[in-house]
């Protein structure tokens, strides 16, 4: 019996990513890290800036994240997203640039408790990275 589920990641610009050989998926939840394996409990969450981490049978892969929503239902999870990168094309020098924003949204005097969350998750995200 196979022990795989399928997933999908989308993003404004095209179908990011489609895989249906993934054996487990850990997602950077507000909950914290959220697991998924084949015959989880359906769920539907919130992403917040952090590695989506994919072990497949085909390779494993590591994507930054900045937001998105998740649904598992019926073996298959769904990942919606407006920034994704993958870690192994993510060059220093974005890195630095994505960085540098948050950095500078972080220092802002008018920000509020929810966006300065969401910038220091990234900001420690992007410096782990380094």
């Amino acid at each position: 019996m196979s022990e795989e589920f399928k997933i999908e990641i989308v993003n404004p610009e095209k179908s990011f990513l489609v895989k249906d050989d993934v054996s487990e998926v850990v997602l950077p939840a507000f909950e914290g890290e959220i697991g998924i394996l084949k015959d989880h409990i359906s769920i539907i969450s919130f992403l917040k800036p952090g590695i989506i981490k994919i072990l497949s049978k085909s390779g494993d892969e590591n994507y930054y994240v900045e937001d998105g929503i998740v649904e598992f239902k019926n073996n298959n999870l769904s990942i919606l997203t407006s920034s994704i990168f993958n870690l192994t094309d993510l060059e220093k020098s974005k890195q630095q640039d994505l960085l540098k924003l948050a950095e500078e949204e972080a220092g802002k005097p008018d920000i509020s408790d929810q966006s300065k969350y969401l910038v220091d998750q990234k900001i420690e995200v992007l410096r782990s990275l380094n």
